[in-house]
């Protein structure tokens, strides 16, 4: 069965249009034959989105009952039995209700897709996982619904509804987003200009990201092996010299000339002259690069040029910047330098040479036998002897009245040793059998002819003979030799990197893997692990591009997965100390989870502890009043009326309905934080939660307390019972501290959220203390003896946070404090199906 396709609709904000977007989508599909159903879609009570549903069938949903709450759902067996080609699920990030049949949305999509049903569906960019902490730095709210970035990769299309800010902002002046009495709280949070903008350039920018992708992945399927010039991709090449910082700076200022254009820099590690680099040095310029917002990047290769220009066709490049050589003009007369290379093999792409004040710094030196010997040296050393021998073999004859055998034969040892020390062996006996013949033939009387009739003739010609071979011996194994030695450098280097960057945590898996695929060449690289529920994807990186396919076991159930060029032995090696490190890298990332989760059950330990500790307190006030009471009632000496015996029951049974919920939230409160209960979520009238809140406060402190909440403030998605008394802590919090005025608690919903402010006229509290009024047993000195030991707000934040939303503290306007709590909006009901 063919799997279906996947086209999503991405927005920077609520409002800008995805929903009437996918539903436009539907009605152009249903037009053209193809049998189109709307799975679910939430309008929000928009009136243009719901004309957008006449002429669509419109599926039912499903009904979860959730602790006495009927919530409705996509009903994922209905479309699996209606088999449509094409329905539309809106908000693929959404959290479905506990008792479904997936947790999230986005894997009942999943499972519509492998049944062979296309979707259309949309989401915001702030639901993205990767970039829900950028979006909470942005806007202060944090997202609890997200998808998996893969999910949303793994698309089809993915088409971008776009809105500028002004223009979205003006949808929600005319009431085309939210109802009027919500405008005002929305644009001046969550839809502020400045939030709108930054939401939008990362929608832009993640889209851009994901096209790139599509474009790279086309290429190499195509073996389409030139540059596109579709985005400005600078490549800066470092060689830990003083002239670095030069250099990418320059770089720099060519990407930002070129628009949004990508830096990269690079390193290629190799034994090319350049010896004592200095790692503090690479370390800096790595710093320098990354603060200019590029990336760094390491490769190892035996020839710079080479290396050079592999990574920035690999990374499709568009220019390549390069410091000018440090050697003089005399030593790059004699022997050309790396930039020139560069220049005549980069074909499409711009290389720019940078000169610097390093310029020119260093002397001619010797070429050093860094490399084995290739085939253009082993060319060049053919050529040498072929022409050598004649030039060698004139120049003795002219020489013949004052030259010996002896020294003709050493003048062609000579050549021997020259072309050995280019070329290595091969080249070597040839210039060794072919010079013995012309000395032979021109200088071994009777001349003209191959004949010895001396001892001391054969003597000579086989030592000659024998001391080339042995000399271009040494050559070509000290050749070989200095590139083992040179390549062993670069990869020790390498892996100390990944060690000493394992060790300090800096090195996450995902980027070690893509470290591992630049380094070796690789299309795509992949983290397996076997468990006893099959094989599962750890991290990948890179795009398969279809090459040859392996794997390399690291333990017994881990194994890399390489896809592109076959390695060497040599790589091999290599490669399975890196996969070690990748294998240490991803240990030391489940380590760092596990303490982080034993960090977290002991905080909710010494809390819990804490809390404990403090119930004597808490329960003083209640305890009291019933001792005090029941004393009453029992005193024989006292003449009690019936209006007091009343009014005396009275107090013991409203001083044990507040032991009683007091007792239960403290407990509560202490599962809680050590994870051992989960609060009980399901849409919640806050109107309601805030009355009976209320009664938990004294009648002096009731008294000053004002409700300002509209009665269609929406429901949220919280427990009722914690709910309260995270309010009756804020509120008691209030009247305590602000001795005078009203305790106002306000009400409102904006983005899909619903604040609750708690505002006072007291002294407030200093911007550098806001956080340390939420931790346990903290007063700030501002409560006098006898006022509770600082429990409330350590309590509220805890509670409040434990149903995912958030408490914090701001200024009031004219002086005094607001606490400010945010939970997320309950799920509107479904809207009616039509036929």
């Amino acid at each position: 069965m063919a799997r279906g396709t996947l086209r999503i609709y991405l927005g920077a904000a609520p409002g800008v249009g995805k929903t009437f977007a996918v539903l436009g989508e539907a009605h152009r599909r249903q037009e053209r034959g193809q049998d189109v159903v709307v799975g679910v879609v939430e309008t929000h009570g928009r009136p243009r989105t719901l004309e957008q549903l006449d002429g669509l069938e419109v599926l039912p949903r499903a009904e979860v009952a959730h602790r006495g709450v009927t919530l409705t759902e996509l009903d994922v067996d209905r479309v699996l039995a209606r088999r449509p080609e094409v329905v539309v699920i809106d908000e693929l990030a959404h959290s479905n209700a506990p008792g479904s049949r997936n947790a999230k949305r986005w894997q009942d999509v999943e499972q519509l897709l492998a049944a062979g049903i296309s979707v259309l569906t949309t989401v915001n960019v702030q639901h993205l996982a990767s970039l829900t902490d950028v979006v909470e730095q942005i806007t202060g709210v944090a997202q609890q619904e997200t998808v998996p970035d893969e999910v949303v990769r793994r698309a089809d299309q993915v088409e971008l509804v776009d809105m500028s800010p002004e223009a979205l902002r003006r949808r929600m002046a005319h009431g085309n987003v939210y109802p009027a009495e919500r405008v005002d709280a929305a644009m001046g949070n969550y839809f502020r200009v400045g939030n709108l903008t930054a939401l939008r350039e990362l929608a832009l920018l993640w889209l851009a990201d994901r096209v790139d992708e599509g474009l790279r992945r086309y290429r190499s399927d195509h073996d389409i092996d030139h540059v596109w010039e579709t985005r400005e991709r600078v490549v800066v090449a470092l060689t830990g010299g003083p002239e670095g910082e030069t250099l990418i700076r320059r770089a720099a200022r060519v990407a930002r000339r070129n628009g949004e254009g990508v830096l990269l820099a690079v390193h290629v590690l190799r034994s090319d002259g350049l010896a004592g680099v200095s790692p503090d040095a690479l370390r800096a310029q790595r710093a320098l690069v990354e603060g200019l917002g590029g990336s760094y990047h390491q490769v190892v290769g035996d020839d710079v040029a080479t290396a050079l220009l592999s990574f920035a066709r690999g990374a499709d490049a568009t220019q390549l910047v390069i410091g000018t050589s440090r050697r003089t003009r005399w030593a790059r007369a004699v022997r050309g330098g790396v930039g020139g290379e560069v220049v005549a093999r980069s074909g499409e792409i711009d290389v720019h040479i940078v000169t610097h004040a390093a310029a020119g710094t260093r002397g001619w030196r010797l070429p050093v036998l860094t490399t084995a010997v290739t085939w253009r040296r082993r060319w060049a050393a053919l050529a040498l002897a072929l022409l050598g021998v004649p030039l060698v073999t004139l120049l003795c004859l002219a020489a013949d009245p004052v030259i010996s055998l002896a020294s003709v034969l050493l003048v062609f040892l000579l050549l021997v040793v020259a072309v050995a020390l280019v070329g290595g062996l091969g080249p070597a006996i040839v210039a060794a059998v072919v010079g013995g013949l012309a000395e032979n033939w021109f200088f071994t009387a009777p001349t003209g002819r191959l004949t010895i009739n001396r001892v001391d003739d054969v003597v000579a010609l086989l030592g000659y003979l024998v001391v080339g071979v042995a000399v271009a011996t040494v050559v070509d194994r000290s050749a070989r030799r200095a590139t083992a030695a040179a390549r062993s450098a670069a990869e020790t280097e390498m892996l100390a990197s990944l060690s000493r960057a394992v060790l300090a945590g800096e090195r996450a898996l995902p980027s070690m893997l893509e470290q591992i695929r630049e380094a070796f060449g690789l299309d795509e690289v992949t983290m397996v692990e076997r468990t006893a529920d099959g094989e599962q994807t750890v991290s990948t990186c890179g795009h398969g591009g279809g090459g040859h396919s392996e794997d390399v076991p690291i333990t017994e159930t881990i194994a890399l997965r390489l896809c592109g060029r076959t390695l060497d032995a040599g790589d091999r090696r290599v490669l399975v100390a890196f996969a070690e490190q990748a294998a240490v890298a991803l240990t030391q990332g489940r380590l760092t989870a596990q303490a982080a989760e034993a960090d977290r059950l002991a905080a909710g330990n010494s809390m819990r502890t804490a809390l404990l500790a403090a119930v004597s307190h808490d329960l003083r006030t209640p305890l009291a009043g019933i001792k005090a009471a029941s004393s009453a009632l029992r005193s024989p000496e006292l003449a009690l009326t019936d209006e007091d015996r009343d009014e005396l029951v009275a107090t013991v049974d409203e001083s044990a309905d507040r032991l009683t919920g007091l007792v239960d939230n403290l407990l509560d409160m202490s599962r809680l934080q050590s994870g051992a209960v989960a609060p009980a979520l399901s849409p919640t009238d806050l109107i309601g939660v805030l009355h009976t809140a209320l009664t938990w406060l004294e009648a002096p402190q009731r008294a000053r307390v004002v409700l300002d909440a509209p009665d269609d403030v929406p429901a949220v998605l919280a427990d009722a019972g914690l709910l309260e008394r995270v309010v009756a802590n804020l509120a008691a919090n209030a009247t305590q501290h602000a001795p005078t005025g009203p305790v106002v608690l306000r009400a409102g919903a904006a983005a899909g959220q619903v604040e609750l402010r708690v505002v006072d006229r007291g002294p407030g509290v200093p911007t550098a203390d806001r956080e340390r009024v939420f931790a346990p047993f903290q007063r700030l000195g501002d409560a006098p003896a006898g006022q509770g030991v600082g429990l409330g707000l350590a309590v509220a934040r805890g509670l409040t946070e434990a149903m995912g939303g958030t408490l914090t503290a701001e200024d009031t306007p004219g002086g005094g404090l607001t606490m400010v709590v945010a939970l997320a909006e309950a799920p509107r009901p479904a809207p009616v199906a039509q036929a």
